[in-house]
Parts: C-alpha cells; sequence; structure tokens
C-alpha cells in the first residue's frame, strides 16, 4: 500500500514511538510483579530465603541473555511485524503462568515440608524462562523499529521516550501489583498484568507496517525518515540491505564495544528493578504493599522517569549546536550519565538518617541508567546498518542478561550469607545484611564509568561498520 500523498508531513513515526512505549511499560511490569509479591506474598507460603529468590532472578537473567543472542536475528529474519507480536505473545503467556505455580506445588506435585520451596523455586524458574524467551525481543524489535522510523539525529530522543515505558513501568507497578495481590491474591497479580500484552498485540497487528508500506506516513514524512540514506550514495544503501550473521559480527570492534557496555551496566539496573523492594522491607521494614512502601518505590521510579526523559536530548545539543556526529555526541551524553550511578556510594550511610535518602538517591542512579541506556542502543544504529541492528542489539542484550545474571545470583548468596553471619560479617562501618548491600551499591557505582572506558578504548571514534 502507497503512502498518503500531502504536503504537509505526517507525525506517524511518534504513533510508533508511542506502541513501543507501552509494549516497554507492559514488559517492565510482567518482569516486575515477582520482585513486589515475593517477599512479603509468595515467601512466606514457600518458605523461599534470599539465595532461592537470587537463584530465580539469575536463572531469568542468563535465560533472557542467551534468548537475547537469538532474539535479535529471530526479529531480522521474522520482520519487525511479525517477531515484536510473537515477543510479546510468547512473554504474555509466561507471565500468566506465573498463577498456576502455587496450584502445581501442592497439588499437582503434592509437595510438604522443605520440598515446597525447592519444587516451587523450580515451578517459578520454568515460567521466568518462558518470560524471559518472549521479553528478549522487546529491544531488538524498538531498536529496529526506531532505526525504521527516525533519522540518526531524533533516535536516541525517540528511544529514550520508548526506553522511558520501563521506568513508568516500574514506576506504576508498585502503585498497583502489591494492592492486587493484598485484595485478590498474588496469584491474580500476574494474570492481570499478564493480559496486557495479549491487548498490546492486537493493537500492533493493525497498526504497523513498514515506512514505505504504511498508509499512515505521507512522502514528506518518509523522505524525512530516510535523510540519512538519500544523503549516502546508491552502493552504500545497498550494501545496508546485507543480513550480518552472528559469527560475522563478533568480528568488529564496534560489537564488542556494545556488549562491554551492556554487561557492565545492565545488572546494576536488574539488580535495583529486583532488589529494591526486599530492601525497603528489610532494612527499614516497609513492605511492599504498606503505604510507606508504596510511596518509596513510587517516589524513586518517578525520579528515574522523568530525570531519564533528557537522556535522549543532551546528543541531540551536542549534535545540532555543537557540530558533533551523533556517536561523539552520544558518548560524551554517555559520560556524564556515567557519573550519575557514584551517587550509590551514599544510599546505605545516608539510610541510617531516613529511608527517602535511600530512595531518592537510588532514583538518580536508576535515571542515570536509563538516560545511559537510550544513548548506547541508539550506538548501534550509529555504526551498523538498518538490517544488522536487531541482532547487534541482542547480542548486546545477551551480554547485558550475564553481567545481571552475575549481579543478582552474587547479591542473594552474599545476602544470605550476611544476614547468617551477622555481626560478624562487616563493610565500610556496617554488619550484616546491610554491609552485602553495601558491597553491592559500591560495585554498581563504578560499573559505568569503567564500561564507557573501555568502549572508548575500543571504538575512539565514529567509524560505521560496512558488510561485505
Amino acid at each position: 500500500m502507497s503512502p498518503i500523498q500531502t504536503n504537509k508531513m505526517t507525525n506517524w513515526r511518534w504513533v510508533m514511538c508511542a506502541m513501543l512505549f507501552f509494549a516497554t511499560t507492559v514488559n517492565y511490569m510482567d518482569r516486575q510483579v515477582l520482585s513486589l509479591t515475593w517477599k512479603d506474598f509468595i515467601s512466606p507460603e514457600f518458605d523461599w530465603n534470599d539465595e532461592i529468590y537470587g537463584t530465580i532472578t539469575a536463572t531469568f537473567s542468563i535465560f533472557y541473555a542467551v534468548a537475547n543472542l537469538f532474539a535479535g536475528k529471530f526479529v531480522d529474519f521474522m520482520g519487525t511485524k511479525k517477531g515484536y507480536f510473537w515477543a510479546i505473545v510468547i512473554w504474555s503467556i509466561g507471565a500468566v503462568m506465573h498463577a498456576g505455580c502455587g496450584e502445581f506445588t501442592f497439588k499437582v506435585m503434592g509437595a510438604t515440608g522443605v520440598a515446597v520451596a525447592t519444587i516451587s523455586m523450580y515451578a517459578f524458574l520454568v515460567c521466568r524462562c518462558v518470560l524471559a524467551l518472549g521479553e528478549a525481543g522487546n529491544f531488538p524489535a524498538a531498536i529496529k523499529v526506531t532505526a525504521e522510523y527516525f533519522p540518526k539525529k531524533d533516535r536516541a530522543f525517540a528511544t529514550s521516550i520508548f526506553n522511558a515505558g520501563a521506568s513508568v513501568g516500574a514506576l506504576a507497578a508498585p502503585a498497583t501489583i502489591p494492592l492486587l495481590a493484598k485484595a485478590m491474591g498474588w496469584e491474580m497479580a500476574f494474570i492481570i498484568i499478564g493480559v496486557l500484552g495479549f491487548v498490546w498485540a492486537g493493537f500492533w497487528i493493525f497498526l504497523y507496517d513498514k515506512p514505505a508500506d504504511s498508509k499512515f506516513v505521507n512522502e514528506a514524512e518518509l523522505n524525512y525518515m530516510n535523510q540519512d540514506d538519500i544523503a549516502e550514495e546508491t552502493e552504500t544503501v545497498e550494501k545496508e540491505e546485507k543480513q550480518l550473521s552472528i559469527a560475522k559480527a563478533f568480528t568488529f570492534r564496534q560489537t564488542w564495544s556494545f556488549a562491554v557496555g551492556k554487561f557492565m551496566t545492565d545488572g546494576v539496573w536488574w539488580f535495583f528493578l529486583f532488589w529494591a523492594p526486599a530492601y525497603f522491607s528489610d532494612q527499614f521494614g516497609y513492605t511492599s504493599d504498606s503505604t510507606m512502601g508504596i510511596a518509596l518505590i513510587f517516589t524513586l521510579y518517578a525520579i528515574v522517569t522523568v530525570v531519564s526523559m533528557f537522556g535522549g536530548y543532551l546528543p541531540k545539543i551536542f549534535v545540532e549546536k555543537k557540530g558533533m556526529n551523533p556517536y561523539q555526541g552520544r558518548m560524551l551524553a554517555m559520560l556524564i550519565f556515567a557519573f550519575f550511578p557514584v551517587l550509590a556510594l551514599f544510599a546505605q550511610p545516608m539510610g541510617q538518617y531516613s529511608a527517602w535518602w535511600p530512595a531518592i538517591i537510588i532514583g538518580f542512579v536508576g535515571a542515570g541508567h536509563q538516560a545511559w541506556s537510550a544513548n548506547i542502543f541508539s550506538t548501534t544504529g550509529d555504526m551498523f546498518p538498518k538490517s544488522a541492528v536487531a541482532t547487534i542489539t541482542g547480542i548486546g542484550a545477551m551480554a547485558g542478561g550475564v553481567g545481571s545474571f552475575l549481579i543478582n545470583k552474587g547479591s542473594g548468596i552474599l545476602f544470605t550469607y550476611a544476614a547468617e553471619q551477622g555481626s560478624a560479617f562487616t563493610f565500610m562501618g556496617f554488619e550484616g545484611k546491610p554491609a552485602g548491600y553495601m558491597i553491592i551499591f559500591c560495585v554498581c557505582a563504578v560499573a559505568y564509568l569503567i564500561g564507557w572506558t573501555i568502549m572508548k578504548t575500543l571504538v575512539p571514534k565514529y567509524e560505521p561498520v560496512v558488510i561485505d
């Protein structure tokens, strides 16, 4: 179907950006149901400790990592429309499946005593793996849509908008999920949030087409979207259509730069996403369904949502006002945002005065991450042709999943050990589990600066990849 013709440029690209925003919101709400229910609702029923929860979150992370290696290639192979549709349908099925873990443990397996914790853990592991399999497709597909619908100079801004869905999802989750779990049971929380994905999939099928085929995109908007291609020679455009194999992708320094940046930093975001509710419950006694517990988590993610929106706009200023190329502007912006997580060093010490201080500080750390994330995702579109963007994004997300596995598994083991040791376990003036949290906060504080330094070493200047 040919695009509609009119002199005034249409703005359908922002409708697509809104769709990506809502998909990412649902993605993070589905992911966060467990973190908001395990400590106060699920753990008492199945007798879980921090190590069991750490194992579940770490397994999700590593399965997500492996799935991402192939998810990007799957989206490139299937096409954006079908690839994204199946991704959200699969993760929504996985989300809803969690609701049956209790019945499986007690009625199907007839578990009693100590077996309850083990069998329930494996039941949740299966559900988390299905969830991870589908969720792995979200960012490769979303970044591919952004590369299709936006010129390079606008991609970081568009990415920051849809990536804010992660913050909004994390913001909406504590305001809804604990209350749902308290009123209707934790099982219904998984079901209700999981169904949202099926609703989104229905809209996606009818609204998305490639820009050149969309009846909602006119010639003026299409030319705006393709301005980078129009500015380049036909030979380069033809090369952009060639597919990039996973093996070939690993031969480029640009791939390793992106992967290292994701490996070093994704685990920080996932740690706070998975452990923040338990942190406020453990350290301050505010359960996830208490008014104060909800207020703390809501405030944390409100800061993330508002502050991170500037993440994609900053490189746009560097490019348009300072004359930098997109990669140079993005790397400068990422260096600035890499200093935000250093604030994590003060979260635990300031928590001695009030729980609000860690909530505010972690909020700024999370905002730094989301701003960093919007820009690092956009570097794939700067360096690689559109046909390879989803594949490279998948590789980077795999690396991020590995980093998340390490920090979540390590945190679970560390917190359990620290709690058992009590005052015998100390670090920087803290004892027991608070000392464990301080150790992880220190790791989070320096991860971005280390990641940025390695990225800059691997790719010191703008160097686009040409697929032979």
